[in-house]
């Protein structure tokens, strides 16, 4: 995928969640952080890493938690992709997904990316940016239309407007599923404790209630490493290549069909 410009401000610091268990992944991940999973012939955050330094980001920060000594000692400085990374460590006692934002957050400065470890997003990252910038909330979600397809769908997305995120409770008015990016405010977490385990789900399901979560609907689907299933999938698309070049870059929508 060739380097693009854009008509953007820089892209921000992205948070990469690396830090879970990846138990259904067992016994695969015994002794192996999810990341560092082997994938078309190296390690999955190899893959990773260079479509976003691909995509003109440069800074990333990795959540690291179970085993993520072994992340750190192969990506190291993020030189070799482009970018420059730095890491924050969960410590004695896995964080949760919300919880190691929390920890990272003077890392990240007051507005970042957040994306998933374990997955793989042929999406363009700076119309996302561009639709946070100009929206009136402190966090935005990426949904795509999954139908059930290849997960379940926990998001009702309706007239530009999430209506509805459940992780575990989903309702057949759920068509969209969370893609796996975000970007949103460091003020986000304010309301949230310190040091303690917490899920980013729940952080999303209180912005929801509080109509502060936008959405932006994208057209690419989603790949991801973390069931049996996934994890083939992504080996399927990338065999033989670095990284997959997204469909096409959108052009610009108008805001009304995008953010409420």
């Amino acid at each position: 995928m060739a380097r693009v410009s854009t008509k953007t401000d820089v892209l921000p610091t992205l948070a990469l969640l690396a830090g879970g268990l990846a138990t259904r992944l067992l016994p695969l991940t015994e002794s192996v952080p999810k990341s560092m999973l082997m994938v078309a012939g190296e390690p999955f955050i190899a893959h990773q890493l260079r479509l976003l330094g691909n995509q003109g980001l440069r800074n990333v920060v990795i959540c690291c938690g179970h085993l993520g000594e072994q992340i750190e000692a192969f990506v190291g400085d993020g030189r070799q992709f482009g970018l420059r990374v730095r890491y924050s460590y969960d410590g004695d006692e896995l964080l949760g997904t919300g919880g190691a934002l929390m920890k990272a957050k003077a890392m990240l400065g007051r507005r970042f990316f957040v994306m998933y470890g374990d997955s793989y997003l042929p999406v363009w990252l700076a119309p996302v940016w561009d639709a946070f910038r100009i929206c009136s909330k402190p966090a935005l979600m990426t949904l795509y239309r999954n139908n059930h397809r290849w997960d379940k769908s926990n998001v009702e997305f309706s007239s530009g407007r999430i209506l509805r995120y459940a992780k575990k409770y989903c309702t057949p008015s759920m068509q969209h599923i969370d893609y796996g990016l975000s970007a949103m405010s460091n003020e986000v977490f304010d309301p949230w404790p310190e040091c303690e385990p917490f899920d980013l789900a729940d952080v999303y399901s209180e912005l929801v209630n509080r109509r502060e979560l936008a959405g932006y609907e994208v057209q690419e689907r989603f790949y991801e490493i973390g069931s049996p299933r996934g994890l083939s999938e992504t080996e399927s698309l990338l065999s033989g290549t670095l990284v997959a070049e997204p469909a096409h870059q959108p052009e610009p929508r108008p805001l009304s069909e995008v953010l409420p």
